[in-house]
């Protein structure tokens, strides 16, 4: 198949996008045609979002051997004996827009857009409606691509290489599966998130629900004084996955004592709301098949479905 793969964490780094090189070169190994375009740096938690007046670049990226700690343009030089992925400075559902309409031309057609995969989960409905791994697979389900978002669960982030393996070589046995067997009629497209966990490759592959929970009050912001600062994207995003990775929560918040004030605020999810409504829930969904360390698949529609039984003149 030709696949063109795409993301929402950006070019390899230890730091924000440390799997998408294992999984590129295992859907190579397997005889795939791979086409990457990505953004030029992070970009999660946007969804399906494009940036109106933005002047959309995108360059050519010749991908190091090995996942360096930080991105960095000159990690490996110029071969002309290589595809070059594309970097571009926009979102990923831009990302599949160009990928799908400006480039790879010239390797046939695209039968396959896989976004990821996504350094972290993309489990139950608070998280995948933020997701920018599902935006770009929702972007090219509505273009009438194939498409599957792809996440996987870290528990920790040691991300050792031989399980990153492991975990590449799964999501890559279901992608096919998944492009071979499922059905992509209607704007249907799937989500798949696979545990990385030694043995992973062994345990279950299970069809599941997305757990359809809720933030609670304050969960997604903190509060900061006045004198504090933020850090750049990639920094603050690295907190965050270290929270995600404890289950911690968001911190204290400080608001300020006069209400008439500039207040000043920044992202920051509380991830125990998400984990404790997947324990409250039970069996069944998403994020509890990924919490027992087995690869959930979710088939979703790209689509707002109105709810049925509401018609005619709403009588004010």
């Amino acid at each position: 198949m030709h696949i063109l793969v795409t993301n929402d964490d950006g070019p390899p780094s230890a730091q924000s996008s440390p799997y998408i090189l294992s999984f590129v070169k295992t859907l190579e190994s397997a005889g795939h045609t791979v086409s990457v375009i990505v953004p030029d740096s992070q970009r999660s938690w946007i969804g399906k979002a494009h940036i109106v007046g933005q002047d959309v670049q995108a360059s050519s990226y010749w991908p190091p051997e090995s996942t360096p700690e930080v991105h960095s343009d000159t990690v490996s030089a110029r071969n002309d004996a290589k595809q070059p992925w594309v970097l571009v400075n926009s979102t990923p559902a831009t990302c599949a827009q160009l990928g799908i309409s400006y480039f790879f031309n010239d390797r046939g057609p695209i039968d396959l857009v896989v976004s990821g995969p996504n350094y972290g989960r993309n489990t139950t409905a608070v998280f995948a409606l933020s997701s920018g791994t599902l935006g770009a697979a929702l972007e090219a389900s509505v273009c009438g691509y194939r498409a599957i978002a792809l996440s996987f669960a870290f528990f920790d982030r040691k991300n050792d290489p031989e399980i990153v393996a492991e975990t590449s070589k799964q999501a890559v046995r279901v992608c096919e599966w998944l492009g071979t067997n499922a059905n992509f009629e209607n704007s249907r497209l799937y989500t798949v998130n696979v545990p990385v966990k030694k043995g992973v490759s062994q345990s279950k592959v299970v069809w599941t629900k997305v757990l359809q929970n809720q933030w609670k009050k304050g969960a997604c912001f903190q509060e900061l004084p006045q004198t504090a600062t933020v850090d750049d994207p990639a920094t603050e995003e690295a907190k965050i996955r270290r929270r995600e990775s404890d289950a911690e929560g968001s911190g204290t918040q400080t608001p300020s004592a006069d209400r008439w004030s500039h207040r000043h605020f920044k992202w920051a999810p509380r991830f125990t709301d998400v984990y404790d409504s997947v324990e409250q829930a039970g069996p069944g969904s998403d994020g509890w098949t990924v919490k027992g360390g087995e690869t959930s698949v979710t088939a979703i529609r790209a689509n707002f479905m109105h709810i049925e039984g509401m018609e005619g003149e709403v009588k004010l």
